[in-house]
């Protein structure tokens, strides 16, 4: 006598249904995993590079060391006078300089602070006389 095929119905349902569930678990994991393995990528790859720009940095801190030791060779050159004049030109403009920069930096410090949104304000205030008149 053969099986009824109305009564395995229900029980292949029930392993289609399983078996999809298994797939789609293991894709899921899967999907995590790639995810690890390309951020895990990505982030070496950052790394490196913030390693290499820092040192190129340093190379441009000590290149700019060097041209300032090369300026006040100059100064001394031109005006001819002791070695510590050339190296006290130098100094004196990397003063001013820094003066300068701090004089523009507090002055756009005080132009930003404090921090708010006042055109959005003004604009959110317009709106509003807008809508209730």
């Amino acid at each position: 006598m053969a099986a009824d095929p109305e009564q395995n119905k229900p029980q292949q349902i029930g392993h289609t249904i399983a078996e999809i569930s298994e797939k789609a678990s293991l894709l899921v994991r899967e999907e995590i995993e790639l995810a690890k393995a390309e951020i895990t990528a990505k982030a070496t790859k950052l790394g490196k590079g913030a390693a290499i720009a820092a040192g190129a940095g340093v190379f441009a801190l000590l290149g700019l060391i060097m041209l300032l030791h090369t300026a006040a060779w100059f100064f001394y050159w031109l005006i001819g006078w002791e070695i510590w004049v050339g190296f006290a030109v130098v100094t004196l403009l990397l003063f001013l300089f820094a003066g300068i920069a701090a004089m523009v930096g507090i002055r756009w410090i005080k132009k930003g602070s404090p921090p708010t949104p006042d055109m959005a304000i003004d604009e959110a205030k317009k709106i509003k006389d807008t809508v209730s008149g």
